[in-house]
């Protein structure tokens, strides 16, 4: 099936997901959308983060996209069972795949956890974990800088270093995990920073291999995989600035990557249709 799989963040930060998506389906077009003018969406209430979920969402099914995934993990927190029960693609989020990747890895069932504060407030992430396993012990921390930083492109450098280190430090104070969950897909684009202030000996995660992986099961199972061979064409979308959405997207992935424009979301639909 041709039609294109729509992937929505608050802002670049999905782009991490989407690089896994494209790597793991390569025969598959991705329509992204990226809220950047609105960007973050830790801070927001969780009215506003699902009036503006659901804007990018009915933006992209004018698009007749075949399945969504939710690249924003507070996103995911406040509407992904909304989005499952009212839409009639699949629909996937990033919490639940994050959680299984972590655990996988766990050695000791002490997993650290660090997000927007919207995210960790939903505590959607201790209950995707303890759904799997009760055992797990969790230690959570909101970054409420790290979103900002990377939407302006701050992904290394001294100040940058300065910043994580300073985020991270009461993490780094609670003892003995031995896992930490990017509980943001903004983070992996600094997934270097964090891992030299927490320690090799502590396993980074991101979401987006095993959101990936789900992905390709279900449109699989659900007869919906792309069998043409020819190329896909993808496109991105912004509310924001195109020339700082476009320089972060070309330092992520491996070839260049044309916005084809910025666009507005104040006339959409806010709510399920």
């Amino acid at each position: 099936m041709k039609r294109p799989i729509g992937v929505i963040d608050s802002g670049v930060g999905g782009l991490t997901v989407a690089r896994e998506l494209m790597r793991q389906l390569p025969k598959e077009a991705f329509l992204y959308l990226g809220d950047t003018q609105r960007c973050p969406y830790g801070p927001r209430s969780e009215q506003e983060v699902r009036a503006f979920t659901w804007q990018m969402v009915n933006y992209l099914l004018r698009k007749n996209i075949k399945m969504l995934i939710v690249a924003c993990n507070t996103a995911t927190a406040y509407t992904l069972q909304e989005l499952q029960e009212n839409l009639d693609i699949p629909v996937i989020g990033v919490i639940e795949p994050g959680a299984r990747a972590a655990i996988k890895v766990s050695q000791n069932k002490r997993i650290g956890v660090i997000g927007t504060e919207g995210t960790i407030q939903s505590k959607a992430y201790p209950r995707a974990l303890q759904s799997i396993d009760e055992n797990i012990r969790i230690n959570d921390l909101a970054c409420p800088p790290f979103v900002p930083m990377v939407e302006d492109g701050m992904l290394s450098g001294p100040e940058a270093e300065g910043i994580v280190a300073r985020t991270l430090q009461p993490l780094k104070n609670m003892n003995h995990i031995d896992t930490l969950i990017l509980g943001c897909t903004h983070y992996p684009l600094i997934k270097g920073l964090v891992q030299n202030e927490m320690g090799n000996h502590i396993q980074v995660i991101s979401s987006g291999e095993e959101t990936a992986r789900e992905a390709s099961l279900i449109l699989s199972y659900q007869g919906l995989l792309n069998q043409s061979e020819e190329d896909p064409v993808h496109e991105f979308y912004t509310t924001g600035n195109m020339e700082k959405f476009r320089s972060v997207a070309n330092s992520w992935f491996d070839q260049p990557v044309q916005v084809l424009k910025r666009i507005r979301l104040d006339h959409v639909q806010s709510s399920a249709i």
